[in-house]
């Protein structure tokens, strides 16, 4: 059962006009190091923010997952669709990590029951996906957007290498691990502010390329970066090499999640005045 009926609603395309927050509108950058449902937590507090509107959302790793949930389910359903999706797909995780020995069929039969992928690459779909996947034979890293996203590449992001086998997509054969960090995110020319969600600050190697000249006056054109990070990362615990069917430790790891957004937001970093480019990477623990 999808988490929304697959029609486009009147409230999934009012983030950025009809709120009229041109200024706050930003693109996100899930890291494949972040604990999923702390990213879970991040991007669920984000949705109670009206302030807040999204424009692209770039993954790669098992937030590949979550990204493509979270833009489905503000194209079905806004805000409250985004929430209830993200909500139904962890405990979709939570209930089947518990009985499928086949991680990339785990994958598979979470993410097919949990989006309809012909509505996020819809040109009408309010906040564009890129996935990161990385080729298994040539290490190169490739961005799927627009009609190049299907649920291999969806799934293939969130493929551990090594651990388990690549998937086939147009035959060469993708895993993830992909570093959005050192990629170019999905972005869109209506963002003004650039969110990465990770795992280490030590990762974050972004910066503003021209120091000389404000953020808003910057010759790149490149918007402010904001980070958020889990200051409890644990390395080497990859989502679902376990089983994880504790709802009470998912539920936990969103909490902190939405406790860290919540944080960054309370500094109010989507304000729109004058920010010299040199403090254009803001972090938050």
């Amino acid at each position: 059962m999808l988490a929304q009926p697959a029609m486009r609603t009147d409230q999934a395309v009012m983030s950025v006009a009809d709120l009229n927050v041109e200024d706050r509108t930003i693109d996100i950058v899930l890291a494949n190091d972040a604990h999923g449902a702390f990213v879970w937590g991040v991007l669920d507090r984000l949705l109670d923010e009206p302030s807040c509107s999204f424009s692209g959302v770039t993954a790669s790793g098992f937030a590949a997952m979550e990204a493509a949930v979270f833009v489905y389910g503000l194209s079905v359903g806004g805000r409250r669709g985004a929430r209830t999706a993200l909500a139904n797909f962890w405990r979709r995780v939570s209930h089947a990590s518990a009985f499928a020995d086949d991680r990339a069929s785990l994958l598979r039969s979470i993410l097919e029951q949990s989006i309809e992928l012909e509505q996020i690459r819809d040109e009408g779909c309010p906040v564009k996906l890129g996935v990161l996947a990385v080729n298994a034979r040539t290490d190169a890293v490739k961005i799927f957007t627009s009609d190049q996203l299907s649920i291999n590449a969806i799934v293939a992001a969130a493929t551990i290498p090594f651990l388990s086998v690549p998937v086939e997509i147009d035959g060469d054969v993708y895993w993830g691990d992909g570093d959005v960090l050192q990629s170019p995110p999905v972005l869109s020319t209506e963002a003004r502010h650039r969110l990465i969600v990770t795992g280490r600050p030590s990762v974050f190697t972004t910066p503003c390329p021209d120091r000389s000249f404000a953020a808003s006056h910057c010759v790149t054109k490149c918007a402010p970066v904001h980070t958020i990070f889990d200051n409890r990362y644990r390395a080497g615990v990859p989502l679902l090499l376990r089983p994880w069917i504790d709802w009470g430790e998912l539920t936990d790891m969103r909490n902190r999640g939405r406790q860290r957004a919540a944080d960054w937001l309370a500094a109010d970093p989507l304000r729109t005045d004058e920010t010299p480019a040199a403090n254009c990477e803001r972090r938050y623990i």
